[in-house]
């Protein structure tokens, strides 16, 4: 049984720092080319399908903003 994983940025809070895109081992986020309020350009699911669920990303999150999900499918 696979599992699918959705990750969730909060926009807001994000600062950009790319510790997340570094430890994604599927290259799922990216950071966007617009910015948030803050003016920082924030990490978002650029490829969301080859997400596996493995929460790096959320682990190594210096302010705790992302959240994953998971599924079996």
């Amino acid at each position: 049984m696979a599992v699918k994983g959705v990750i969730e940025v909060e926009v807001e809070l994000c600062k950009g720092c790319g510790v997340c895109i570094d430890n994604c081992p599927t290259e799922t986020i990216a950071l966007s080319k617009s910015v948030n309020g803050r003016g920082y350009n924030f990490a978002y699911p650029e490829n969301p399908e080859s997400c596996t669920g493995c929460t790096n990303c959320a682990i190594v999150c210096p302010d705790t903003v992302i959240t994953v999900y998971r599924a079996k499918v």
